[in-house]
C-alpha cells in the first residue's frame, strides 16, 4: 500500500476505515468511517443518521465550533451537529492526513478507550498516500496570548513545525502539577501522545450524571481518579498520562486552525475553551501568522502500528 514520503505536498487516506463504540455523553453506540478526501479538501465532517433529515456537512474549522464546556463540538447555522472530535482530529494531525472525510452516524465521536489509539489504527489500517498538491501551513510570525481566570494559552514563532507544551495543575495527591512536552511528529505522537486517555474525578460523577453527559463513561475509557487511588481497570499508561492527554486535545483543538501549525503552543491550566480562544485570536490578527509552503520536518509514514492495546477532562468545563 502506498504510504507518504514526500514532505511538503498534501496527503490523504489510502482506503476507507471504520470504527465503531459509544458515546461518552449519550452511551449509544455510533460509527465513525474516515473516508480519502481530494486535495484542499482539508477535514470534513459528515453527519448522517439524522432520522430523516438531511446529512450535514461541517468543516473542521474554528469558526465551526459551537460549544467547548465538555469537548469541542462542531456545528453550522442549524446547530451542533458532531461532538468530542478532539481525538479524531488530534490522531489525523499527529499522523499527518491533511484531507479526509469523517463520516459519523450519531451525535458525537465515540470515546473507544478515552484515547486517540483506536484512531490512529483505523488510519494505519486505512494508510496514507501523497497527493500532488503543495502542502500549505500556517505560520506564526509572533506570540499570541489569551489568559482567563488564571489561565494562559499561547502561540509563538517556532520553525520546526507543531510544537505542544502543556502545563495542569490539580489540588490532588494523585495529580498536583504536570509538565509535558513534544514536537509533533507522526513517530513520537503515536508513541508519547496518541494512548493518553481522558481523565475525570470520582467527586464529579454524580453531579455529571445529573446534569445527562457522562452516560457512556466507565473504568475502561476513563482514568477515574478517587481520593486516594486509580479506580481504573487497566490503571495509568504514563505516570504523567493525565498532562499527557491535556496535550492530545490540544493538537485536537489547534487542528481547527485549517492547516498544519508552524509554531509553538504553550498552555497552562488549559483546556478547550482555551485551545479554541487561542487559534480564534491567532487567526484574527492578521499580522501574526501567515501562510507558508516551507516544509516541515519530514512527517514519515509509517505501516500498520503495533498499538499497546471522567468522567472527563475533556468533557468537564476547563478548570484544569
Amino acid at each position: 500500500m502506498t504510504r507518504a514520503t514526500l514532505a511538503g505536498t498534501q496527503t490523504t487516506l489510502c482506503e476507507p476505515a471504520s470504527i465503531a463504540g459509544i458515546g461518552i455523553h449519550s452511551g449509544s453506540p455510533v460509527t465513525v468511517t474516515l473516508y480519502p478526501a481530494e486535495a484542499n479538501t482539508g477535514i470534513v465532517f459528515w453527519r448522517c443518521g439524522l432520522g430523516g433529515r438531511n446529512d450535514r456537512e461541517i468543516v473542521a474549522d474554528f469558526r465551526s465550533v459551537t460549544a467547548t464546556e465538555f469537548a469541542t463540538v462542531l456545528g453550522d447555522q442549524y446547530g451542533p451537529a458532531v461532538s468530542t472530535t478532539e481525538h479524531v482530529l488530534a490522531a489525523l494531525y499527529g499522523l499527518g492526513v491533511d484531507n479526509a472525510i469523517v463520516e459519523v452516524d450519531g451525535p458525537e465521536v465515540p470515546i473507544m478507550d478515552g484515547s486517540a489509539a483506536a484512531f490512529v489504527a483505523a488510519i494505519d489500517r486505512a494508510g496514507i498516500t501523497n497527493l500532488s498538491a503543495r502542502r500549505r501551513c500556517i505560520k506564526v510570525l509572533r506570540p499570541v496570548r489569551v489568559s482567563r481566570d488564571g489561565s494562559f494559552g499561547e502561540l509563538r514563532p517556532y520553525a520546526r513545525g507543531l510544537r505542544v507544551e502543556t502545563e495542569i495543575q490539580f489540588d490532588h495527591p494523585l495529580v498536583g502539577r504536570q509538565t509535558f512536552a513534544l514536537d509533533v511528529q507522526p513517530a513520537p505522537f503515536r508513541r508519547e501522545l496518541s494512548r493518553a486517555r481522558t481523565f475525570g474525578f470520582m467527586r464529579d460523577v454524580t453531579k455529571l450524571w445529573s446534569a445527562g453527559y457522562a452516560l457512556g463513561a466507565s473504568f475502561e475509557n476513563t482514568v477515574v481518579v478517587a481520593e486516594s487511588r486509580i479506580l481504573s481497570t487497566e490503571g495509568m499508561r504514563f505516570p504523567d498520562e493525565f498532562v499527557r492527554h491535556k496535550a492530545v486535545d490540544a493538537v485536537g483543538d489547534l487542528a481547527l486552525a485549517g492547516a498544519p501549525l508552524i509554531g509553538a503552543y504553550h498552555s497552562v491550566r488549559g483546556g478547550h475553551k482555551l485551545n479554541h480562544a487561542v487559534v480564534t485570536a491567532l487567526m484574527d490578527d492578521q499580522t501574526a501568522w501567515t501562510y507558508s509552503e516551507v516544509e516541515e520536518p519530514a512527517r514519515r509514514q509509517r505501516g500498520h502500528a503495533d498499538l499497546a492495546a471522567a468522567f472527563a477532562p475533556a468533557y468537564s468545563p476547563d478548570l484544569s
